[in-house]
């Protein structure tokens, strides 16, 4: 029986990641790189030293992994400011959760920093969640089951007690990986690209009631 859900942040509550890779971008160029958007695709859900550090190492140029994820998010924070929203259905969703009695935890693999600029900006309160998971928490990231096998464990609950939701492919092999359900939404990949997920929906705001019912 589903006792507690398991939130990633980017691309299932807010939609931050053309914001990141543009921080990432003027990041790069700083450092005499021209990086394109679509080099950070294949890191999007593994957490920012790997989205930087895939793209430094694609373009062969070795960083001080610290030092750029702290330009980057410098970047971010400002560029982020007043331009983020929930994604459709987010709240929504979350309170249809909170209805159920459910136990929720938020386990994303961006830093603390950027968790918090991401909440701040679209008005969650970080108090929502019985536990938040962040990617400095963990050693082995998505698509490892670490984040969300840890997640569970701060709820109290057993994996195959929890559902997962997700927006990208790492994250639904480590959901699953960790012995959970797995929803994902279509906001970052293709519906084919997430078959492994137990449901696919477009967005949070059409979700039905067999996901919370099982």
């Amino acid at each position: 029986m589903i006792k507690g859900v398991l939130f990633d942040m980017d691309g299932v509550l807010v939609d931050s990641e053309r914001f990141i890779a543009a921080a990432a971008i003027k990041m790069f160029s700083e450092l005499g790189v021209n990086a394109r958007p679509e080099d950070f695709h294949p890191f999007t859900g593994t957490g920012e030293n790997r989205y930087l550090g895939g793209v430094a190492e694609k373009y062969g140029i070795t960083v001080d992994i610290q030092k750029v994820k702290a330009r980057t998010y410098e970047i971010f924070g400002e560029i982020a400011r007043n331009n983020l929203f929930p994604l459709p259905g987010a709240g929504e969703f979350i309170e249809r959760c909170r209805k159920k009695g459910l136990s929720l935890a938020l386990a994303t693999s961006a830093d603390r920093v950027k968790m918090l600029i991401n909440l701040e900006e679209i008005g969650l309160p970080a108090e929502t969640f019985n536990a938040i998971i962040t990617g400095e928490d963990v050693l082995h990231k998505k698509p490892a089951p670490d984040i969300y096998l840890k997640a569970a464990e701060h709820l109290g609950l057993k994996p195959e007690e929890c559902l997962v939701v997700e927006d990208a492919v790492s994250g639904v092999k480590a959901g699953k990986a960790a012995g959970c359900k797995c929803l994902a939404v279509t906001t970052s990949f293709r519906a084919e690209e997430l078959k492994e997920a137990d449901w696919i929906f477009p967005t949070l705001a059409v979700v039905n009631e067999e996901v919370l019912n099982w």
